[in-house]
């Protein structure tokens, strides 16, 4: 799959992201050097995974009948550290329908599964960056 990124008309750093059928916009903050007119990379990525516990987790209890009405996800990022290397990244699920303690204890084992926390924590990733003219 490839994802393709275009700087925004008119904006200082702005990006256009096509993924499939899909528009999204990514930018920085004006203290940065942006203009604001999208959430930054950091975001997106702390989304990512917000999303993909949201989704795994209904995946999950919708497979085993486990009845959950809705679910909400907050990421907190601590960034503090970053230069030194740490990143962390607090994944906060709240999930409403009728649960056993058993059932939510289960869902947030299943949550700890996602492929993006495994992504994020067990795998080693590679990135080639190739630069050429445009044009």
């Amino acid at each position: 799959m490839t994802i393709s990124l275009q700087r925004l008309d008119g904006q200082p750093l702005a990006q256009r992201l096509r993924i499939r059928g899909h528009t999204l916009q990514a930018d920085t903050s004006e203290a940065n050097g942006g203009g604001d007119a999208g959430p930054s990379p950091h975001d997106l990525y702390d989304a990512a995974l917000g999303a993909c516990k949201a989704i795994t987790v209904l995946s999950y209890a919708r497979r085993k009948g486990i009845p959950v009405d809705e679910i909400e996800t907050e990421i907190v990022r601590d960034d503090s550290q970053e230069r030194a290397g740490s990143y962390r990244l607090t994944a906060k699920l709240r999930i409403r329908g009728a649960l056993t303690d058993a059932q939510l204890g289960e869902l947030a084992r299943v949550a700890d599964k996602c492929p993006l926390h495994k992504l994020m924590t067990a795998v080693t990733t590679g990135v080639v960056s190739q630069v050429g003219r445009l044009g």
